[in-house]
């Protein structure tokens, strides 16, 4: 979440520190692939604001809940 908020602001503020975090976890095709899917969101996000489109309501009062997890050591209801 970090880089994709140093990504999409404005300036961009990518530091040497927190792309060395992600290097971290990810390697070069996975580094590439996040960096694309976030500036393609942020592409289409700004180009859809711009020209006024908002939302189309397919989600409107939609929930998704999460299910309740068990903790480990706590047998699943059967």
């Amino acid at each position: 979440m970090d880089y994709a908020v140093a990504m999409t602001g404005t300036p961009q503020e990518v530091s040497d520190e927190l792309f060395g975090r992600l290097r971290h976890h990810l390697d070069d095709a996975q580094v590439v692939e996040l960096t694309y899917l976030i500036g393609w969101e942020n592409f289409r996000s700004r180009t859809n604001h711009a020209m006024g489109i908002g939302a189309a309501g397919f989600s409107d009062g939609a929930v998704c809940a999460v299910p309740r997890r068990q903790p480990a050591s706590e047998p699943a209801a059967s």
